[in-house]
C-alpha cells in the first residue's frame, strides 16, 4: 500500500549527510499538461537499507515549483524531510558530436583569423619600413634623376601591392569574422541547451522492519515553460453531410528535459490549485462590457472584433486565406478599428487570456509522445467528433463581396472545446482558417467554412438617392444601396445578409430609415439582418437606404472608412 507524503519545506542549507545515500536518475513516466504549466510524474523501483535513506533525484528541470513537490513510496516507509537546490554544473562533462564539431570549427576559424592578422601586420610593417626608407633615400645628396625614377616606381608599385593584400586580407577577415559569430551563437545556444543548470531533490526517509525493502517510488511536481493550446480541423465534404472536428493540441515544453515517450494527459485546470475551499465571487450581469452579447442576439453567434482582427491580420502575414466571415462595425460614427500589432520574435510562445469552462476538462491521450524541451511546438491527436450540422449562408457585402458558408452545431457544450483556431477544409479542399469562440451564451455554435464563390454579392450604390440637402439650420444626407445575392448553385440557399445603418451618440444627430425592404433592425447595433431564401439560377435583391441629419454649423464624417497600410516615399 503506497503512502502519500505531504512536502515538508526546509532550509536549503539543512543538508543530511548520509548512511544509505542514493543519486537517482530517473525518467519522466507521465505528464499532465495544462495551459500554462505541467505537472510531471518520475517513477522508479529502488532498494532502500533499514534505517534512514537520503535519495538525491538529480537531472530535474530548474524551472519545478518547489512548493508543488510529492512523494509516494510503498512499504514501511516513513517521509522525514524533503529539500532542493539548484546545480549549476550538472552536465558541464557532457559534450555530444554536435558540441565537438562546432567547438573544432570554431577553433580552426579563430586560428585562420590570427593568421591573416598576423600576414596584414606583416604587410603593414612592410610599408612602413618602405615609407622610411624613402625619407632617408631623398635626404642623400648627389642622386641621379635615373636612380630616383627607378627608387619612386619600384615605391610604388610596392606600395600597390602591399595596399592590395591588405584589402584582399581583410575582406577575407571580415567574412570569417560573420562565421565566427555564426558559430559562436550557434555553439551558445548548443552548450545552454545541453548543459543548463538544473535541479536537485532531496527526499530523506526512514524504512522501519530492520530489513531491506524494495519499494516503489514516485516522484510528482510542477514546472513552468510548458503547456498546450487547442488546434483543430474542421472537415466537411458537403452540405447537408456530418462535419468531422478532429481536436488537436500544440503541447510546448521548454523545461530543459525533454519528455520521451511520455504518457500525456492534457487538462484546463489550474496546476497550482489551492487546497483550501473555494468561495464564489459575486457575479453580476450588466450591458457594460457585453458587446458580443449584442452581436450574439443580432447574428445568432458570437464573434469579437479585436480577436479576428488579429486573426485575420496574422493569416495575411502568414499569406493564408481566413475562413472568417467579416463584421461591421457596430459602434457609432468614426469608430475606429482595434490595432492590430505584429508580434516580436520570442524564445518562446506568446500568451493570450481566453475564457474557458469553470468545471475544468481533461484528455487523456491514448499514444505516449515525445516532446523535446526546445519550445517548440508538437502536435497531439485528442479526440474527433462526428457532428450534425445545418447548414446556412452569411454575406456582409459592405466589408466583403463573399459569401461565407456557416454550419450550425447544436450541443457542442458537452465537446469541452477550448478557444482556438481552426483550419477549415470544404469538398477536399483547404479553404482557410477560421476560429472556435466558446462564450456564447446559446446552445448553438457557429462555425465558418469559408468563402463559396458560387453566391454572387455585390452592394451598389444608388446616385440618385444619394444627396445633402441644408434645409434652415439642419443639414440631411441620405443614402441608398441596392444589394443583390444571385445563387448559381443547383440547390437552393439560406442566406443571412448583414448591413448597417449609422447609430447616433448625440440627440442633434438624427437617423432615419427609409427603406430595408423586409430586414430586421437592431436598434442598439444599428444592424440590418434578412433571412433570404433563393432558388437555384436566381437572384434576390433589396434596397436600403437611410438618411443623416444634423446642425449644418456643425462637421460631421457620416461615412465609414476601413484601414490600410501603404508605402510611403
Amino acid at each position: 500500500m503506497k503512502k502519500l507524503f505531504l512536502l515538508l519545506l526546509l532550509s536549503p542549507l539543512c543538508m543530511w549527510g548520509g548512511e544509505n545515500e542514493q543519486r537517482i536518475e530517473a525518467d519522466i513516466k507521465s505528464a499532465i499538461v495544462y495551459l500554462n504549466g505541467a505537472e510531471v510524474m518520475h517513477s522508479k523501483q529502488i532498494t532502500l537499507q533499514p534505517g534512514r535513506n537520503e535519495l538525491r533525484f538529480v537531472g530535474i528541470s530548474s524551472y519545478m515549483i518547489p512548493k508543488s513537490i510529492q512523494f509516494t513510496a510503498s512499504g514501511s516507509v516513513s517521509l522525514l524531510a524533503i529539500s532542493n537546490r539548484i546545480d549549476y554544473l550538472y552536465g558541464q562533462i557532457k559534450s555530444d558530436a554536435r558540441v565537438r564539431q562546432l567547438s573544432d570549427s570554431l577553433d580552426q576559424m579563430n586560428d585562420q583569423y590570427g593568421i591573416l592578422g598576423g600576414q596584414i601586420d606583416a604587410f603593414t610593417k612592410e610599408k612602413q619600413l618602405l615609407d622610411a626608407n624613402q625619407r632617408m633615400s631623398g635626404t642623400e645628396k648627389g642622386i641621379s634623376a635615373a636612380e630616383l625614377k627607378l627608387s619612386a616606381d619600384f615605391y610604388r608599385s610596392r606600395i600597390t601591392e602591399i595596399n592590395t593584400e591588405i584589402i584582399k586580407l581583410q575582406r577575407r577577415q571580415n567574412r570569417m569574422s560573420e562565421t565566427i559569430n555564426r558559430l559562436s551563437a550557434q555553439l551558445n545556444r548548443e552548450t545552454s541547451n545541453q548543459n543548463p543548470p538544473m535541479a536537485e531533490i532531496t527526499v530523506l526517509v526512514n524504512v522501519t522492519g530492520g530489513v531491506k525493502l524494495v519499494s516503489d517510488i514516485t516522484l510528482r511536481y510542477v514546472v513552468s515553460n510548458a503547456g498546450w493550446a487547442p488546434s483543430y480541423d474542421l472537415v466537411a465534404e458537403d452540405v447537408g453531410k456530418p462535419i468531422d472536428l478532429k481536436y488537436r493540441a500544440k503541447v510546448f515544453n521548454r523545461t530543459d528535459v525533454a519528455w520521451k515517450d511520455v504518457k500525456l494527459r492534457l487538462s484546463t485546470g489550474d496546476p497550482m490549485k489551492s487546497a483550501v475551499a473555494p468561495q464564489p465571487e459575486r457575479w453580476v450581469l450588466n450591458f457594460q462590457n457585453n458587446d458580443y452579447l449584442y452581436k450574439q442576439q443580432a447574428y445568432g453567434y458570437y464573434s469579437a472584433p479585436a480577436q479576428q482582427q488579429s486573426l485575420e491580420s496574422q493569416s495575411l502575414r502568414n499569406n493564408m486565406p481566413s475562413a472568417q466571415a467579416p463584421i461591421p462595425n457596430a459602434g457609432a460614427y468614426d469608430a475606429e478599428a482595434d490595432e492590430v500589432t505584429t508580434p516580436g520574435r520570442t524564445t518562446g510562445p506568446e500568451f493570450e487570456e481566453i475564457q474557458i469552462s469553470e468545471l475544468s476538462a481533461e484528455f487523456d491521450i491514448k499514444s505516449a509522445y515525445d516532446i523535446p524541451a526546445d519550445g517548440q511546438p508538437y502536435i497531439v491527436d485528442v479526440t474527433s467528433y462526428n457532428l450534425n450540422a445545418s447548414f446556412q449562408y452569411r454575406a456582409v457585402p459592405k466589408l466583403d463581396r463573399d459569401a461565407f458558408l456557416m454550419a450550425r452545431i447544436t450541443g457542442w457544450e458537452e465537446l469541452d472545446l477550448v478557444e482556438g483556431p481552426a483550419n477549415v477544409y470544404f469538398g477536399g479542399t483547404y479553404v482557410g482558417q477560421s476560429y472556435i469562440y466558446t462564450r456564447s451564451t446559446n446552445d448553438t455554435l457557429d462555425l465558418s467554412f469559408g468563402r463559396d464563390q458560387k453566391l454572387l454579392v455585390t452592394r451598389n450604390k444608388l446616385k440618385e438617392m444619394n444627396s445633402e440637402k441644408p434645409s434652415g439650420t439642419t443639414k440631411k444626407e441620405s443614402y441608398s444601396y441596392e444589394i443583390t445575392v444571385k445563387n448559381t448553385r443547383k440547390a437552393s440557399v439560406s442566406v443571412e445578409l448583414i448591413d448597417q445603418i449609422p447609430v447616433s451618440q448625440d440627440a442633434e444627430i438624427v437617423v432615419e430609415t427609409q427603406t430595408m425592404t423586409g430586414g430586421v433592425l437592431d436598434p442598439a447595433t444599428g444592424l440590418i439582418t434578412w433571412k433570404l431564401t433563393i432558388p437555384p439560377g436566381e437572384s434576390v435583391k433589396v434596397v436600403l437606404s437611410y438618411s443623416v441629419k444634423y446642425p449644418k454649423n456643425k462637421t460631421l464624417n457620416t461615412r465609414n472608412y476601413k484601414r490600410a497600410s501603404r508605402a510611403k516615399w
